[in-house]
């Protein structure tokens, strides 16, 4: 898959969060910017490109501004990577890099990261309530790995306005999925102390995100790919 303009993209998932094992996938996420002509059309340009093998999801510059400003938590981790886990890194990638305290809120924090995590606590409470396979029980280990990852990183966020993407002692996530995989029902208090945990700390965030930072850098990379085509580069 062949995308023009990718502006931010760099390994995301068990890669860098340090839980990858042997035969993990390598997943990555990156931005693009759709040439400012093509907005003008009928048709609007796709906002997200997804391939397999390598696995990869480019979002489209405002989507991707969109999705940061709600809080997804897979949107931030792109702008709050380790340096050596970006394979591409532009001028305006820099940018967005620099502007990412800006779209964060503490409201949108909190909804979207417990949100995710208690997705993946129903994922894991359907998987348990089925025959308990080994692929049975290393989807619930994953999907309680994930859970208290999510809970973790988003009650950072929301308290020190900051991403810490690899984790300081991923074995304690891999023993956490392990005894979740054991005994499903020992997912659920960790899950109710951080909601107590969120509710019991201040946060450090605005309760709404800067839109303007976010709009002003998008009409300025959209003002540059329009620049280019008239100068016919």
């Amino acid at each position: 898959m062949t995308v023009p303009h990718v502006i931010l993209s760099g390994i995301v998932g068990s890669t860098a969060y340090g839980l990858a094992h042997e035969g993990s996938d390598i997943d990555r996420l990156g931005v693009f910017a759709v040439p400012t002509a093509e907005l003008h059309g009928l048709h609007r340009p796709k906002e997200s490109h997804v391939s397999t093998r390598p696995d990869r999801t480019l979002h489209e510059a405002a989507k991707w501004c969109r999705l940061a400003l709600g809080g997804n938590p897979t949107a931030m981790e792109l702008v709050w990577l380790p340096d050596e886990l970006y394979e591409v890194r532009t001028p305006f990638g820099d940018e967005l890099i620099g502007i990412r305290s800006s779209l964060l809120s503490a409201s949108r924090v909190r909804a979207a990261y417990l949100g995710y995590a208690t997705q993946q606590f129903r994922r894991l409470e359907a998987k348990a309530a089925g025959p308990v396979t080994e692929e049975v029980r290393r989807r619930t280990a994953k999907h309680a790995r994930h859970l208290k990852r999510l809970c973790a990183q988003g009650l950072e966020l929301y308290a020190a306005g900051r991403l810490t993407i690899r984790l300081e002692n991923p074995q304690e996530y891999r023993d956490f999925g392990e005894r979740v995989a054991d005994d499903p029902a020992v997912a659920l208090p960790m899950l109710r102390a951080h909601e107590r945990a969120f509710d019991e700390t201040a946060s450090v965030l605005p309760e709404r995100p800067d839109e303007a930072a976010a709009e002003d850098w998008l009409r300025r990379l959209r003002a540059h790919l329009h620049a280019d085509v008239t100068n016919g580069n």
